[in-house]
């Protein structure tokens, strides 16, 4: 009979968790984010307290305490991300509210494949005091508690009623965690009596154990035809997606499009794959691409994704390529791979690129290279350009001020407004100098994220932009990261409101409304004060009049030990694409068929216009 030890469940977990690695010799799972109530507090809380004062486990297991649910998640997949997804974090939750704040962030982390691990408190599985505190009861189904809404946004969803179906739901969520086609989310929805509960444990289960992830190589039939049609394509071009950076295949990439001069577009979770300055990066695809990318996207015979979703941002709504191009995707899962009607190779990024390479020897296409010369011109003379007497800076200007004293180190991040389009127009990273939440696109990322993203890669400068709007949903983790001296630089760029959706609805035929703040039914425009605001925090707080302001403080933001907040007044007028001719596509943002004014009726004739170049395929 093997050797038993008597734990909790909760107490069982941690220790658990603490004695699972990676390949490179770290836990996979380095630590936990918590915030306690009534249902995590007792059980799980009391295992933590043990285990990171070295109990429970062979070396210390932390866990940090965050201010929000969502956001203290959002720095654990933003940790996953700059990890490359060699590594995740842990969140725990009180039952109710607590559990609930954490769907959105799931529902971000299961859109952009990155490993998170939810451990929710939830009812009691003896049902004795049922309804507890903040128990959301299902009048026909005693089963359901408010832990079910995270089924739809995680990888796998597990109830843990008794304390012995940890051993096998423990191991389940790594291997999804470390799966790389199926990698996301995990939620172990833990019963809070579940939690105190002994149970006599097998001491083998306890040992620790590595998790390889593996990297799935073509099939043959797939390799042939894939390499077939790049042979006999002209202008093939390649859309570099995540999926490069997650499979580590950025060498292979470089060596791809090197040796067979194929150009390489990208998305915005592939932007940095390859450095802007490689000759063969012709920059941002899509809706918020370059002139140079779009182009020769546009004219291509063959695209050839490689790790990316195609999402619409991406295909320009499916109306970017040319209807008689063909389609290649290259992914780690089929369901990506097949999209669009694409010939699929199903593999890891990193070896289909070198079989494929191999297949295509001497093979070259020859790519425009003056196209992506005069873009990279263009955007210089956009993002240099002084700013006139009188007037506010644009985000162009603003990240062109940035851009000249970043340094290789730097990684530029960012998730939604306006920005997130800016940057991956504009910005010229270095290899890996870009961090990008666009997967689903999370008002109030930004500043969780920065911290999250300063855990994974601490000796790199992280400069995190983040708009007026965004800060203001989601912020507090700011003081989180005061109390942990995590150093990051914040670029808040304040427009009065929602910038990015009121240019949108304007394009879209409608009128201002309600997005900007001078178009909101108040009694009074506000006067926020984001020094102010920042300061209070604890972090290093200061307004940049002009840009020259902006760029002496980033530079003097990298000798503070804690967070720099810059806030600067741009204009809300300028989208980052005007001016930048071929820059930009259209995307399908429906148009109300009737009952509007002229600009409605002239948006939805373009509209359809537009709606009528759309691919037709799966």
């Amino acid at each position: 009979m093997s050797n038993t030890i008597r734990l909790t469940a909760a107490q069982a977990m941690v220790r658990w968790l603490g004695a699972q690695m990676n390949a490179e010799g770290d836990r996979f799972i380095p630590g936990i984010w918590a915030i306690f109530g009534h249902g995590n507090v007792a059980g799980l809380g009391e295992a933590l307290h043990r285990a990171q004062h070295g109990d429970l486990c062979n070396q210390p297991f932390p866990t940090w305490r965050g201010q929000n649910e969502q956001t203290m998640a959002h720095a654990a997949i933003a940790f996953a991300k700059g990890r490359a997804r060699r590594q995740a974090m842990a969140v725990t939750s009180s039952i109710g509210p607590g559990a609930t704040n954490l769907v959105t962030a799931a529902a971000l982390a299961h859109v952009n494949r990155l490993p998170l691990l939810i451990i929710a408190g939830d009812v009691f599985a003896n049902r004795r005091p049922d309804p507890v505190l903040q128990q959301v009861e299902d009048f026909d189904d005693g089963t359901v508690s408010a832990n079910d809404c995270f089924r739809p946004v995680v990888r796998y969803f597990d109830r843990i009623t008794r304390p012995e179906q940890l051993l096998t739901a423990l191991p389940r969520a790594l291997r999804v965690m470390t799966d790389p086609a199926n990698c996301g989310p995990v939620c172990l929805s833990f019963c809070q009596d579940v939690q105190a509960e002994a149970y006599d444990w097998p001491e083998a289960f306890f040992e620790a154990r590595v998790w390889h992830i593996r990297r799935p190589a073509p099939d043959p039939r797939e390799l042939e035809e894939v390499a077939g049609l790049i042979e006999s394509s002209k202008r093939p071009v390649v859309i570099c997606g995540g999926g490069v950076i997650y499979s580590g295949a950025e060498a292979e990439l470089d060596a791809f499009a090197t040796r067979h001069q194929i150009p390489v577009t990208e998305t915005q979770a592939g932007k940095s794959a390859l450095a802007q300055s490689h000759p063969m990066n012709f920059g941002a695809a899509g809706v918020d691409g370059s002139a140079a990318a779009n182009a020769a996207l546009a004219a291509a015979d063959l695209v050839i994704g490689i790790g990316t979703r195609l999402q619409d941002f991406t295909t320009g709504s499916r109306a970017l390529f040319a209807q008689d191009a063909k389609l290649v995707s290259i992914n780690i899962h089929g369901y990506d791979a097949a999209k669009h009607g694409a010939v699929s190779l199903v593999a890891d990024a990193q070896v289909a690129l070198d079989a494929v390479s191999e297949k295509l020897g001497s093979y070259r296409a020859s790519p425009d290279i003056q196209s992506r010369a005069a873009w990279l011109a263009a955007v210089e003379v956009k993002c240099q350009a002084p700013v006139a007497t009188g007037a506010l800076p644009s985000d162009a200007q603003v990240i062109g001020a940035v851009q000249e004293v970043a340094t290789e180190t730097s990684i530029a991040m960012c998730a939604a407004g306006t920005m997130p389009g800016a940057l991956k127009l504009l910005w010229q990273p270095s290899a890996g100098g870009y961090h990008m939440e666009y997967g689903y696109s999370c008002m109030g990322y930004e500043i969780a994220g920065a911290m999250g993203l300063k855990l994974a890669q601490p000796a790199r400068e992280v400069l995190c932009f983040v708009g007026d709007g965004s800060y203001m949903m989601a912020n507090s983790e700011l003081a989180t990261a005061v109390m942990r001296r995590i150093p990051f630089t914040v670029i808040l760029t304040d427009n009065r409101g929602y910038g990015c959706i009121n240019r949108l609805q304007v394009v879209s035929g409608g009128a201002p409304f309600n997005n900007m703040y001078m178009d909101c039914l108040l009694e009074d425009q506000p006067q926020i004060d984001y020094v102010a605001h920042a300061a209070s925090m604890g972090a290093h707080a200061v307004k940049a009049p002009d840009l020259d302001t902006l760029r002496s403080e980033i530079i003097a933001a990298r000798t503070r030990p804690i967070p720099t907040v810059i806030v600067i007044e741009t204009t809300a007028t300028t989208g980052p694409g005007e001016g930048l001719q071929g820059a930009g596509h259209w995307w399908d943002v429906a148009v109300p068929q009737v009952g509007g004014p002229d600009r409605l009726r002239d948006a939805y004739a373009n509209y359809i216009t537009n709606a009528a170049r759309a691919r037709l395929s799966n």
